[in-house]
């Protein structure tokens, strides 16, 4: 069955249109085709299609499909036949079933600030596929800003920061102890993130993904260090958009990470608080709903999560 046969177009809470097109681009089952099974099926047959979709509109929301489980979740991402990749970063999560992982398991309370997944390392996902198996009973949100909508207001009120900044790069830091401390979002240890507890492994494998590393000889710790990296980027496929591909607000003068210009010298404070301003009315919120899956353009967006009363389950696959 063809893709605009099978699905629906829907709508959902907190959708904006975008350059005329909704986001995220929401499909619902068309008559009797509401099973996992069935839309496992459509998938495969529609890769093409689902993934034009994906780039057109940042964001799909497959919802009212049913889809009960890690293993059914699981079932969606390989019809999708999008290749894995294995993610590398500081949020602390557990393997569930086949490519699903647990997403950020830092406190609910928390809220994780609007990211490109993997944005600092050599090789990022193209696409993030979310699930929602426990649906919070108050917040929890998964909100995502379209990029290239950040750098063309930065441009508007920055033209010389932005430029400037581009032209010279970034350099990030971040700290991380040996061991996972799941009581902070950012609490992966390096053991977990590298797959080793042998350092000469470790700073090997951290080469390999563009970083250096410090180790910290008080409590075994390291301090990775990335740059130069670009504020903006430009993917095919996407209008010639600069992407706001960077995670400048998330990590300036943060406790655990730092972001400089290339060569150390600060970015000015106003500059960063402004832009966190704009990347919060750009953002599009929707409340999730059991059975949700969501297929975010990794390189188009950036996603976050509202703090959360508990119970809440959002598994995670990311996809090259």
């Amino acid at each position: 069955m063809e893709g605009a046969d099978f699905f629906s177009v829907s709508e959902c809470k907190g959708q904006k249109t975008i350059d005329g097109e909704q986001v995220p681009l929401v499909l619902t089952p068309s008559a009797g085709d509401d099973g996992y099974e069935a839309l496992a099926a459509a998938l495969k047959a529609n890769r093409e299609w689902v993934e034009a979709k994906v780039v057109a509109n940042s964001g799909v929301l497959l919802r009212g499909f049913d889809v009960r489980d890690a293993a059914e979740f699981n079932a969606l991402v390989e019809a999708l036949g999008w290749p894995d990749i294995r993610y590398v970063g500081p949020a602390p999560r557990t393997h569930v079933h086949g490519r699903v992982w647990t997403a950020n398991e830092g406190p609910l309370e928390e809220f994780i600030y609007y990211h490109h997944e993997m944005v600092l390392i050599k090789e990022f996902p193209g696409k993030v596929i979310l699930f929602c198996e426990v649906p919070p009973p108050s917040g929890g949100e998964t909100p995502f800003v379209p990029s290239f909508r950040v750098t063309e207001r930065a441009l508007a009120e920055f033209p010389e920061m932005v430029e400037e900044l581009d032209a010279k790069g970034l350099r990030y830091t971040f700290t991380a102890l040996s061991k996972n401390d799941t009581k902070s979002m950012r609490g992966r240890g390096w053991e977990d993130a590298f797959a080793t507890s042998d350092k000469a492994e470790a700073e090997a494998r951290a080469r390999a993904l563009g970083m250096d590393v410090e180790w910290l000889p008080a409590d075994g710790g390291v301090r990775t260090i990335l740059g130069p990296r670009k504020l903006t980027r430009v993917f095919p496929g996407r209008k010639g958009r600069r992407m706001w591909f960077n995670t400048v607000v998330g990590m300036h003068g943060k406790e655990l990470s730092s972001a400089t210009f290339a060569d150390g010298s600060e970015i000015p404070a106003e500059f960063v608080r402004r832009c966190g301003e704009i990347i919060e009315e750009e953002s599009i919120q929707f409340r999730w709903e059991k059975g949700d899956v969501l297929i975010l353009d990794n390189l188009a967006t950036l996603h976050g999560r509202r703090p959360s009363l508990p119970p809440r389950r959002v598994l995670v696959a990311t996809c090259k």
